[in-house]
């Protein structure tokens, strides 16, 4: 299992433990959310509206209050002329209304001395309203100068309280009573408390309703992470049906990663199955050449070649496996350190020089085979010439190796289109489809031939090592033709 499919299961163990400890649902977080502001909400405007609502009815409340006291103050009215005049049944209602009868009537008036005592209007005692409103206000001087009601209390009731004074210095008292304001304003409170509530309940189901359905995807995220932590590398985050842009963002980048991912482990495996056969050839390799000369030394220890010749033969046959396991470890060096991607000396080189150097190289090995050459002038590229060197002495040596000394081979160089290319093509009997496609393969010999099986390889990672592919073109009976593309450098 990959290093991914260990780590989720401890982000989700972890998980769980912190679940535990009182982390709650985001789902939930948010409903809270959305409901806890919505309910500020509701207290800001239901505060707000309520004082509204008290200040308009107060500010009736006391507009009428002033409207009266205004009256009386302008008449210049005296209690005598009060108790005189013909309309006294009239100031008698205005005055002493049928309200005072009761317990808290809305509106209760009385005349006041200047020492705050109640007396009589008209002849009529005044009545327990009347006194007690006459007692509740200290001084009645103060309250007729101040042109603002004061708030009393009369009998355990709540009044809104003026005084205007008679042209002979008597105080009249006027007060309304400021009950059924605070009555209204208590049953638009119980309203907004039952319409706030349910608008909290509602808000609430809708708020789970919709978080539920946007935090599907992120269901959907958990359920491929398990997925993938079981085993599955192929498993994805699926769309979903009306996406957020941010939780689409975050599945698209999810993919994307769950794809690297994969990549990485299926190139991991690839590379541990290329390391395990790479580590058994090299093995079975080395083990051929050293089986020999472990043999030939047991021959000659035991005294079973007495004769000269035959351990002459011996000694060369040892010599010859001793040099064939050197160049096949210097090859595995080789292959190592390109691997390891080095840093390679780069230069200005002239690869028409060593294009025709190479052909000559095959001429006086082979003098028989017929080499065309189609390197003239100069072509300059920017490569480390050790390493171009090895490559074309590897397609050359593969040539002369794999094909018949009189097989014509033809090494052709040309510039195009920002690149340079090098082809080496013989006409031997080429290669089948399956060995084609493994050529490059390390230890991979065409009909168990001859070599290492690994020059093509360490051509093919030179040739990246610079930046460049490598191709081949065979068919049976056709020839091989491999070819090098490398960026190409301007002549100077």
């Amino acid at each position: 299992m990959s290093i991914w499919g260990a780590l989720i299961p401890s982000v989700r163990t972890g998980g769980s433990r912190c679940h535990h400890h009182g982390v709650h649902s985001l789902r939930g977080g948010l409903t809270l959310a959305n409901v806890a502001l919505l309910a500020l909400g509701i207290i800001v405007a239901t505060a707000v509206s309520l004082m509204g609502m008290r200040h308009y009815l107060l500010d009736q409340i006391d507009t009428d209050l002033a409207k009266t006291r205004d009256s009386l103050g302008s008449s210049q009215l005296t209690m005598r002329q009060i108790d005189s005049l013909s309309a006294l049944a009239f100031i008698r209602d205005r005055l002493v209304p049928e309200s005072d009868r009761s317990p808290t009537p809305d509106s209760i008036y009385t005349a006041v001395d200047g020492d705050g005592t109640a007396v009589s209007i008209g002849g009529l005692k005044p009545t327990g309203s009347q006194l007690a409103l006459a007692a509740a206000v200290d001084d009645p001087r103060v309250l007729t100068d101040d042109p603002e009601p004061h708030d009393i209390t009369v009998q355990g009731a709540a009044y809104r309280t003026t005084g205007a004074r008679l042209a002979d210095g008597t105080y009249v008292l006027l007060a309304t009573s400021t009950d059924g304001l605070h009555n209204g304003i208590a049953k638009a409170l119980k309203l907004d408390v039952a319409m706030g509530t349910l608008l909290l309940a509602l808000l609430g189901c809708l708020t789970m309703f919709s978080v539920r359905r946007r935090m599907r995807p992120l269901e959907d995220m958990v359920e491929t992470s398990s997925a993938i932590a079981e085993g599955d590398l192929t498993r994805r985050v699926p769309s979903n049906r009306h996406p957020t842009q941010e939780v689409e963002q975050l599945r698209i980048a999810l993919n994307s990663m769950l794809h690297q991912v994969e990549s990485a482990h299926r190139t991991r495996e690839q590379s541990a199955a290329q390391l395990r056969r790479f580590v058994a050839d090299a093995s079975h390799e080395l083990r051929t050449p050293l089986s020999a000369i472990r043999g030939y030394l047991q021959l000659i220890e035991k005294g079973m070649l007495p004769d000269p010749v035959e351990r002459r033969r011996a000694w060369d046959r040892m010599h010859a496996e001793a040099d064939r396991m050197g160049r096949l470890v210097d090859e595995l060096l080789t292959l190592a350190r390109l691997d390891q991607r080095p840093e390679l000396r780069f230069k200005n080189v002239d690869l028409s020089r060593l294009v025709r150097d190479a052909a000559e190289d095959l001429r006086a090995q082979q003098p028989c085979r017929p080499v065309t050459v189609g390197a003239e002038g100069t072509l300059l590229v920017h490569a480390d010439e050790s390493g171009l060197r090895q490559v074309l002495g590897n397609l050359v040596g593969n040539v002369r190796t794999h094909t018949p000394a009189e097989v014509p081979v033809r090494l052709g160089l040309e510039r195009a289109d920002g690149v340079v290319r090098l082809c080496v093509a013989d006409e031997g009997p080429g290669l089948a489809e399956d060995d084609a496609a493994r050529i490059f393969d390390r230890f991979f010999r065409a009909g168990g031939g001859a070599g290492s099986g690994l020059g093509m390889a360490i051509v093919q990672g030179v040739v990246t090592a610079h930046g460049g592919e490598v191709a081949v073109r065979t068919s049976p009976g056709e020839g091989l033709a491999v070819t090098v593309v490398l960026p190409a450098r301007r002549r100077a």
